[in-house]
């Protein structure tokens, strides 16, 4: 579904009405269950709302994540935000990343192997480096909506990224240079 569709917006619609039900909350993060019992899994992939910490001394950061989580990091978690590459570099990676999916069902089961190390193994991934973030838990301002696996490339693809002190141009040319 291209993503500037009437059918892409729509989707995106409903995924905002079905938060107050269907997110999870930041103080449930990284627990081993399933995130229908309001747990965030490694591996899924959500879109939340955060302010960094240290924003004042980012030259820019994105203030909704899209993000595979990758694991517990000191004070929140580690996660790979799609935003920080631009439309094509995305897709590059998500092909990647399709190859550690857990299984070719996409249903609920379906989420990536992920890890640093296995990301950092492989040149395959090298896309990866400019999206690795680190978030702090207590600086999460809204609940997580899972993106399930069937809608991962439909949420690739829309323009959910809200960079704060810089344009995306300058982020994405930044991410290309770290590449």
């Amino acid at each position: 579904m291209p993503a500037r569709t009437q059918a892409a917006r729509d989707w995106f619609r409903q995924k905002a009405r079905e938060q107050r039900s269907a997110a999870v909350y930041p103080a449930n993060i990284i627990k081993d269950s399933d995130s229908k019992k309001g747990r965030v899994l490694i591996g899924r992939m959500y879109h939340f709302q955060y302010e960094p910490k240290t924003a004042d001394k980012l030259p820019y950061y994105d203030r909704f994540p899209l993000i595979f989580m990758v694991g517990p990091a000191p004070g929140g978690f580690y996660g790979v935000n799609l935003h920080y590459l631009p439309p094509k570099l995305r897709a590059r990676l998500m092909d990647s990343l399709y190859e550690i999916k857990n299984n070719s069902r996409y249903d609920e089961t379906t989420k990536l192997r992920i890890s640093y190390e296995i990301l950092n193994s492989s040149s395959k991934f090298k896309f990866f480096k400019p999206t690795f973030k680190h978030y702090l838990s207590s600086n999460v301002r809204s609940k997580f909506i899972e993106i399930n696996s069937t809608e991962w490339d439909v949420a690739l693809f829309l323009p959910t990224e809200r960079f704060m002190k810089a344009k995306k141009t300058r982020v994405w040319s930044d991410s290309r240079k770290r590449i």
